[in-house]
């Protein structure tokens, strides 16, 4: 007796197809959900980092930036002395400076920040250094204690401009009142920076940082 072909019934493969089709729908769905909201989220930190809300306030906050071997990078320089500035016009009586230690750890961000801000005039005893912060959403965190053991309910933050968007969500969810102050040249950046803070900003409202 010859042996019989394997039988193919059309009918057995339909639910396999239609379960891939409808994964690859909800796929495309999900994508398409992502780019809808990466590109509100990009608009929104673009129109934000144009805007200079410069007024009075309980404190000004320094975000860090780079140091090296104790002195203040490009970035960082022109971050505190935009602050100098906004001191100087007395539109808030203390600073605070925030980041933490790199892989030298004799120097913080923090630290470095408040030496050149008292070299630049500013008493000691009007800047608070915040030196343990490994990145934005911890040094919102650390400020926003420091302003609540403090009195403090409003801040002018000092950053570049396409850093604002995230800053002022991150200031807002300890309930802080946030007026941004971008150092001048960062008022326009560039897209890719604000791609990886739209990034950025996705994955903290995602818990993933």
């Amino acid at each position: 007796m010859s042996a019989q072909p394997p039988s193919f019934d059309p009918a057995a493969t339909a639910p396999h197809a239609g379960a891939r089709h409808w994964r690859r729908h909800v796929l495309l769905a999900l994508l398409a959900v992502l780019a809808v909201w990466f590109g509100i989220i990009s608009v929104r930190i673009a129109r934000q980092s144009s805007r200079d809300e410069t007024r009075s306030a309980d404190v000004i906050v320094i975000f860090g930036a780079a140091e090296y071997a104790g002195h203040p990078s490009p970035v960082l320089r022109a971050r505190l002395e935009h602050a100098f500035q906004l001191y100087q016009q007395h539109l808030a009586p203390l600073i605070i400076t925030t980041g933490g230690y790199g892989q030298d750890q004799r120097y913080s961000e923090g630290g470095v920040a408040r030496d050149y801000l008292i070299k630049r005039g500013v008493p000691e005893n009007q800047i608070i250094a915040e030196t343990q912060s490994s990145n934005t959403e911890r040094a919102t965190e650390r400020v926003a204690n420091i302003m609540r053991t403090n009195g403090m309910q409003t801040c002018l933050a000092v950053s570049d401009g396409y850093h604002m968007f995230r800053i002022k969500r991150m200031m807002s969810s300890h309930g802080m009142t946030v007026y941004a102050s971008p150092r001048p040249e960062s008022l326009h950046p560039r897209w890719l920076l604000i791609s990886r803070e739209a990034l950025s900003f996705t994955l903290w409202k995602l818990h993933v940082t």
